[in-house]
């Protein structure tokens, strides 16, 4: 319980930063990319595939994704991988599962 005392206050500018990671996952395709590369390392081939958008559409979720700092891609050759690059954002997921369990 001490530890939670001597955490010092998060500034207004810390709350602006958990915002925009928020609001980068707060779409329903966002999250269901994030889900999928909990699995694994994905092409951006198959995550069109899954998402059921073009890759453009694809595309610009995993820049907003990546931009937050929560997926990383890698280019090889013609194609580019996603991984996430910050898998504790699951533990989250499963926060926002126990909120919904309690509605």
């Amino acid at each position: 319980m001490h530890e939670l005392l001597s955490t010092p206050r998060p500034t207004k500018e810390m709350f602006a930063e958990r915002a925009r990671v928020v609001k980068a996952l707060a779409h329903p395709s966002r999250l269901l990319l994030v889900d999928e590369l909990s699995r694994g390392e994905r092409c951006v081939c198959e995550l069109t595939e899954l998402v059921g958008h073009d890759i453009s559409t694809v595309s610009k979720h995993l820049a907003i994704l990546k931009k937050c700092g929560i997926v990383a891609d890698d280019k090889r050759g013609l194609n580019v991988y996603y991984r996430l690059k910050t898998p504790c954002i699951l533990n989250f997921f499963a926060c926002i599962e126990n909120v919904l369990r309690e509605r």
